[in-house]
């Protein structure tokens, strides 16, 4: 055994310099020259072998778990945002590498819920989070909870508890941060029960035509049960907590038909300090050090788009790492959930370019969360909740501009044609033209529509109101405590119970139960 790694170290040591530890060890090259020598490759493969085979699997008890969650990020979507990050960097894009993708585990989460192929970002919350899986666009519920079901929602017996939950009652702290309203469909799985995501306030459940006295909205449930203990709460959805007669700080009206402030009454509910904040000045300024309970509310609705972004929105990143700071003062650990949410709607935008933006932004704040942490006593899990369909297509020459044109043109009608491109999506007759003299369809000329602008729609083949999501399996990623665990093909709802395994916290078996207990000296 002593001899093989002798080996692996000589011919690491005999490796050219220039490949095994240039910029990030050789993986940023700035030249597409390099790609076409024979010795780059094989001191790159023999760099990864060894890596592989030096990696130790960390088997410590997991005091923190942090759940990065990007909605909508299938793996085309990975690829082509680390493709896009590396031209922006300047240097080969495909050599590029996210943050999450440096990590040594990954495995295959299967994401479809109890009653669809395709899910939504409810019902896989239900199952990334409580580690069962339920039906279309419910929230925090068995799948015996049919959609708009309300008095089956209210049953205990329906109701599933989230691994944030489990955190707490294991003496934990729990929080979130979301690019999209807290009240949305995936932050409002770790701590609401719904039988209708778009129930996020009670103006929601009167205008879907319900009742408003049986259907707990959304929001107030931030502020009862399992809400109401979470340390840390950070996105947008002013609006959803405020009534219609007030506005919030940026002159946005609320729409809440109760007449309650729940912003209020959030922070005279708390024991300690308690920071309410509306906008990145208010955040920074904050001592996260000395602040006991954190709720940040930085738009009406969803934030900006990165590319839209205005001065006094706080990043992901920034909001990250408030958050750990925060949840860090107990010494029991915490559990974070971190959600990259406007990824998913600049897909249904086909807004690629604004996808691929966000995908870096959550990159950036997945960067933040290693540089805060021990990666011996924090597990780190970065997912998605499903894909969409979004595909990098074609024979695009190396490091050609993902988000613009193809290199190549179509062989049938010698037209450029996009890299990036949807199955469906809509504003589908923008991208063909009637042929008027042979009563024929045919392509417009993408170089006239301005492809690879940060508002342009990507092609697509079917049309529809918005771009649906993708079924196929997503990415997980893990690093730290049991990491090895997240390798392999498995039920998105294992997530969860994985997680849980690694810390001692949930219902079903942990490390706890399976460690050697101390002996006992009289």
């Amino acid at each position: 055994m002593h001899t093989f790694w002798l080996m692996i170290s000589i011919q690491v040591a005999l490796c050219s310099c220039h490949y095994m530890y240039g910029p990030d060890r050789s993986w940023n090259i700035r030249s597409k020259g390099e790609l076409k020598s024979k010795d780059f490759w094989f001191h790159d493969a023999q760099r990864t072998v060894y890596e592989k085979t030096s990696t130790i699997p960390n088997q410590y008890l997991a005091k923190n778990i942090i759940l990065f969650l990007g909605d909508g990020m299938s793996v085309p979507t990975v690829t082509a945002a680390r493709i896009y990050d590396g031209q922006k960097k300047g240097i080969v894009g495909e050599r590029n590498r996210l943050e999450f993708e440096k990590f040594n585990y990954v495995g295959l989460s299967k994401t479809y819920c109890a009653d669809k192929q395709v899910s939504d970002s409810a019902a896989t919350a239900s199952a990334y989070l409580s580690g069962i899986k339920a039906n279309y666009l419910t929230i925090g519920v068995s799948a015996d909870v049919k959609v708009n079901d309300c008095e089956a929602a209210k049953s205990p017996s329906n109701r599933l508890s989230s691994i944030a939950t489990w955190a707490m009652r294991g003496r934990k702290s729990a929080g979130l941060v979301t690019t999209t309203r807290v009240t949305h469909a995936s932050p409002a799985g770790v701590y609401a029960h719904t039988s209708n995501r778009d129930f996020e306030s009670d103006f929601d459940v009167k205008d879907q035509g319900h009742d408003p006295s049986k259907c707990p909205d959304i929001a107030q449930q931030l502020l009862s049960d399992e809400g109401q203990r979470l340390k840390v709460v950070m996105g947008g959805g002013t609006r959803k907590f405020l009534p219609n007669t007030e506005k919030d700080v940026y002159g946005n009206v609320g729409e809440r038909l109760d007449g309650r402030n729940l912003i209020n009454e959030w922070q005279r509910s708390k024991h300690g300090n308690a920071q309410v904040v509306f906008n990145r000045t208010n955040l920074l300024s904050i001592n996260p050090y000395n602040t006991d309970y954190l709720l940040g509310l930085f738009n009406a609705s969803h934030l900006a788009y990165k590319l839209d972004d205005s001065i006094d929105t706080p990043t992901l990143e920034e909001m990250t790492e408030t958050a750990i700071k925060v949840l860090s003062a107990n010494p029991g650990g915490f559990f974070l959930f971190v959600e990259g949410g406007r990824i998913d709607h600049a897909h249904h935008e086909t807004k690629a370019k604004k996808a691929m933006e966000e995908t870096v932004q959550f990159s950036n704040a997945v960067k933040k969360a290693r540089e805060l942490t021990n990666p011996w006593e924090t597990l780190i899990v970065v997912t998605a909740d499903h894909g969409h369909t979004m595909t990098i297509n074609g024979y695009p020459d190396i490091n050609n501009d993902i988000t613009g044109l193809s290199s190549d043109l179509s062989d049938l009608d010698y037209l450029p044609y996009a890299t990036l491109s949807y199955a469906n999506g809509p504003e589908m007759n923008r991208f063909y033209e009637l042929e008027t003299s042979n009563n024929t369809v045919k392509r417009v000329d993408l170089r006239n529509l301005n492809i690879g602008d940060k508002d342009a729609r990507y092609p697509h083949g079917v049309p529809y109101s918005e771009e649906t999501h993708g079924g196929g399996d997503v990415a997980v990623y893990a690093n730290g405590p049991w990491s090895h665990l997240f390798s392999g093909v498995y039920e998105q709802n294992t997530i969860p119970h994985l997680m849980g395994f690694a810390s001692c916290i949930g219902p079903g078996i942990t490390y706890c139960d399976l460690r050697p207990k101390a002996a006992y000296v009289p």
